[in-house]
């Protein structure tokens, strides 16, 4: 398959990290999610209810990174991925989330983690 939608830095505060002080001032998230579903239908009827509404998209990733803390990115990527292979319509997704603002006592540009799904 190789139709796709992509949603590309979506920015969202959540409390999710190893430590307190993570989970109690939290941080800015940043996550990218690609979709792959046939898009011919959508294409050819110009209808919204034939494509993935990449507006409930984002807010899907949005409820979920700024809702219940986990600890690792890991979780709120999977728990992203899962969440949207519940559309039957998806043969898969990948889920990248940045963490730019990690706790790391060096210099570093962005730490992220990706999860993939498919059928």
């Amino acid at each position: 398959m190789r139709d796709r939608i992509t949603l590309t830095g979506l920015r969202v505060f959540g409390r999710h990290g190893v430590f307190d002080h993570e989970k109690r001032d939290g941080q800015e998230f940043v996550v990218d999610i690609t979709a792959w579903l046939d898009l011919t239908r959508a294409a050819a009827s110009d209808e919204l209810t034939e494509t993935l509404h990449y507006g409930e998209l984002a807010q899907l990733a949005a409820d979920i990174v700024g809702g219940e803390p986990y600890d690792l990115i890991e979780a709120v990527a999977g728990r992203i991925a899962d969440e949207v292979m519940a559309d039957e319509r998806l043969s898969a997704v990948e889920v990248t989330v940045h963490k730019p603002t990690a706790p790391i006592p060096l210099t570093f540009a962005d730490v992220a983690v990706t999860v993939g799904r498919q059928r």
